[in-house]
């Protein structure tokens, strides 16, 4: 049960913290604008971490390469204390691997949320700088679907076709994941 508690709150933090330096990179790539709630909440998570990795690994082009490299180094760092905990002496040669298989996870949960959050605003009509934000994080995502899949009664199907595909994606990274665990 301790370790149950453990695991779960170092998922939660690691998690956040990962997911923020994604989303980070993410925003960049895109030049979505900081000025924004999303973009403060981004830069009041992850700039303790990426400054200084900033002094060290410059950006290659549009990519931030010091908030990827923050990113693996939290999942690297959450699942050394679980490892720690667990006792698997085992487990660390193959610590790098569970750490890319979280960042993944990480990566596709937070796409997941996105991409849920873009359908409720849709819904309701919401305008705000936050469902802006919101709707150019999600369609690099959804253009692609949206040029297969028609408008079916005026309502687009795509996001929950990317939905179903991500939920895909996440079985098939749990099965490896447990796969090298193992």
């Amino acid at each position: 049960m301790l370790f149950q508690i453990a695991s779960f709150l170092l998922d939660v933090v690691g998690g956040l913290l990962t997911g923020a330096c994604l989303l980070r990179l993410y925003m960049q790539w895109q030049r979505v604008p900081f000025a924004n709630p999303v973009g403060g909440v981004v830069f009041a998570l992850t700039d303790w971490l990426i400054m200084p990795l900033r002094r060290v690994i410059p950006p290659v082009g549009r990519w931030d390469v010091s908030s990827l490299v923050a990113a693996a180094l939290l999942q690297l760092v959450q699942y050394s204390l679980l490892t720690l905990l667990l006792g698997a002496a085992s487990a660390w040669a193959w610590l790098p691997w569970l750490a890319l298989f979280g960042l993944a996870r990480v990566a596709v949960s937070g796409l997941i949320g996105l991409l849920i959050v873009y359908a409720v605003m849709s819904w309701v009509q919401a305008r705000s700088p936050l469902s802006d934000v919101i709707a150019r994080l999600c369609e690099p995502v959804l253009r692609p679907f949206r040029r297969i899949i028609p408008l079916v009664g005026g309502i687009d199907l795509s996001p929950l076709a990317v939905l179903v595909l991500l939920q895909v994606v996440m079985i098939v990274l749990g099965h490896l994941q447990a796969s090298v665990m193992r």
